[in-house]
């Protein structure tokens, strides 16, 4: 993989994580909470928030499901910077 395609990798995760993040806490979720309703592990949900994790599309199915959102907001949440990423 080239430093280049690694970096948007890591920005595109960092701003995926971020948007998951910033609508949790908007519906006053926990992490623990949040990965009760995806029924995930809520070590997973963190490792996801802080790009750590390469999440599956299913687990992120799940997640939107749980935030009562659908990919395509989570994706268009405000503050993303998935513009930057192509």
């Amino acid at each position: 993989m080239s430093i280049e395609k690694s970096k948007t990798s890591q920005l595109f995760l960092t701003s995926l994580g971020n948007a998951i993040r910033d609508r949790r806490v908007v519906l006053g979720l926990s992490q623990e909470a949040l990965a009760d309703r995806a029924n995930l592990h809520r070590t997973y949900i963190g490792m996801v928030e802080r790009a750590e994790r390469n999440i599956t599309i299913l687990n992120l199915l799940k997640i939107c499901n749980a935030l009562g959102i659908s990919m395509n907001e989570l994706l268009s949440f405000q503050g993303n910077t998935y513009e930057q990423c192509n």
